[in-house]
């Protein structure tokens, strides 16, 4: 089992190093879990291993990125639950920062509500109240989604193997605490090239963007892995993500938390 997981973890690592997608993952978890099995504890099995791959190399886990808030894209793929990814502090661009297309893969963007933790969250179960006393400020962010599988062929396990579809992500200047803003109303425009591409809110994410800091909060502590103060949260996606090319600038507006900017590199 441990091998077959490994040469899984190898397939998605290749194709991260070689820029070349590769083929799903699906297909061979489901023979590895069974009839019946855990096809998607198997999957964070993958991720696990990729994330203990970067670390070894290096790479410094800066916090975690929650997918799958959309109820719509939750439907879509037949769950009823976010998932989450690993976040490094390669992965991280400042706001406007050029960003080199050599480190994307089949890029999108998305807005999002980043959140930035000043005490850890341990508990086993989390309150609104607990989340809300340990942020110490909100970003607004964009993140670059990128699939290392060939033409998004994704399915649950496909993008939870693949760090839940992680890619980049670029985070605003302004730090605004949680009491000046409203998580669930504030609108969100996400323009590209100065044509707007997105638009959505709050509500969008989960009903309001602590329903998924808290799930994530509770999911860690449950898997031995809990938050800790520094942590950067990517909440989740407040609308529709929009596919990026060679030299677009992507600009996010949320109501409240100002502007962010990702910067695409022209070749």
């Amino acid at each position: 089992m441990n091998d077959a997981l490994q040469a899984l973890a190898e397939r998605l690592w290749q194709a991260q190093e070689s820029g070349v997608p590769a083929a799903p993952v699906r297909e061979e978890i489901a023979r590895l879990a069974g009839d019946g099995g855990d096809a998607l504890s198997l999957a964070y099995a993958v991720q696990a291993l990729l994330t203990e791959r970067h670390q070894q190399r290096g790479a410094r886990l800066v916090g975690r990125k929650i997918g799958l808030t959309s109820r719509a894209v939750q439907q879509q793929l037949g769950v009823d639950a976010p998932d989450f990814g690993a976040l490094f502090a390669d992965m991280a661009f400042g706001d406007g920062e050029e960003i080199p297309w050599s480190r994307t893969m089949q890029p999108k963007a998305e807005a999002e509500i980043a959140l930035v933790l000043e005490r850890d969250l341990a508990h086993e179960r989390h309150t609104f109240a607990d989340v809300i006393s340990a942020v110490a400020y909100a970003l607004p962010a964009i993140e670059v989604v990128g699939s290392r599988i060939a033409n998004w062929d994704i399915r649950l396990v496909d993008t939870v193997a693949d760090n839940a579809s992680s890619g980049l992500f670029v985070l605003g200047s302004r730090p605004v605490r949680l009491s000046a803003l409203d998580l669930v109303r504030c609108g969100m425009v996400m323009e590209c090239r100065g044509d707007q591409v997105s638009v959505g809110a709050g509500v969008a994410c989960l009903g309001n963007p602590l329903n998924a800091a808290v799930w994530l909060a509770d999911t860690m502590v449950r898997l031995g892995a809990p938050l800790r103060a520094g942590d950067v949260i990517l909440t989740g996606a407040l609308g529709p993500m929009a596919a990026v090319r060679p030299g677009d600038v992507v600009s996010a507006s949320i109501e409240g938390l100002g502007s962010v900017t990702a910067a695409f590199s022209a070749n």
